[in-house]
């Protein structure tokens, strides 16, 4: 089965985000390495990375899937914002790597109305700059599937098929698909004859193979709706039915399977969801 856990917070230090997942019986968590609406960030020290490592070690828990800044735009037509998303993606790639964090996940960005082939060229080139740069990282991106909205790029299998194509070092990228984002992108995840099609057609455009990660989010907005807003887990409209079909598929044993649903700071939401996720799976 997947490794189930949820989205924590580094308030206090990042060993902290290992420990709050321990609390609510994680056994994967995502996490961001700084504050994602802001480009800059203190340095992490060696402290750091040791206090975050000894977490792991002490709870079990792995893997753990960091989330990049939301102001990163690799697709960006406007050369500073581009050359600044450059520049702010390789030092979270160097932050996962100082803490050992196998996947970095990113959602490929905006081409801000210069069209999808162009903005999918434009993000490969950022790959492959920033690949060229820091060569020996051991740290994996993973291009999230997106939800469709406005000029945003990666709904369609076929577009991070296209990125994945144009980048060199390939066996630095993989994908990360959320649930949320493929229902609410078109694809039913309720049907098995349905939800096989969509896998089977990611396969052919993109190789099953290349996921490595799941975000677990139920959907406020109907099929197709375009639009990303997340639910808890039975209570949207996509039900405990599509979460099933995820759940006991064993094409994604082992793989981390991480809530980033609504809570409170008592995270008694992530806890609920968690059992709901369990109860799903086939004994």
């Amino acid at each position: 089965m997947m490794r189930l856990g949820a989205h924590m917070s580094i308030a206090g230090g990042v060993e902290n985000a290992v420990l709050r997942g321990q609390e609510v019986g994680c056994e994967a968590i995502a996490m961001f390495t700084k504050n994602n609406n802001q480009w800059k960030a203190k340095k992490l020290t060696k402290e750091d990375a040791d206090k975050f490592n000894a977490a792991l070690i002490e709870t079990g828990i792995k893997p753990v899937v960091a989330h990049t800044s939301y102001l990163i735009n690799v697709a960006s037509p406007a050369a500073p914002l581009w050359k600044k998303s450059i520049a702010a993606m390789e030092d979270e790639l160097m932050r996962c790597e100082m803490l050992g964090i196998p996947y970095l996940v990113l959602h490929p960005g905006s081409h801000m109305g210069k069209g999808v082939d162009w903005g999918v060229k434009r993000v490969s080139e950022a790959f492959n700059r920033i690949h060229e740069k820091l060569p020996n990282l051991r740290v994996m991106t993973l291009l999230e599937h997106t939800a469709g909205q406005g000029n945003h790029l990666g709904h369609l299998f076929e577009e991070l098929a296209q990125m994945r194509e144009l980048i060199v070092e390939k066996i630095r990228i993989g994908v990360c698909v959320d649930s949320c984002h493929l229902f609410a992108a078109g694809f039913d995840l309720r049907k098995p004859d349905l939800y096989a099609d969509t896998f089977k057609r990611f396969d052919d455009c993109v190789g099953i193979e290349q996921i490595k990660a799941w975000h677990l989010n139920d959907s406020k907005t109907d099929l197709g709706s375009r639009v990303d807003r997340h639910e808890h887990i039975g209570k949207g409209k996509m039900g405990k039915v599509a979460f099933k079909n995820i759940l006991n598929d064993p094409r994604w044993r082992n793989l981390p399977g991480v809530l980033e649903t609504p809570k409170t700071e008592d995270m008694k939401e992530d806890k609920m969801n968690l059992r709901t996720l369990r109860s799903l799976i086939a004994e």
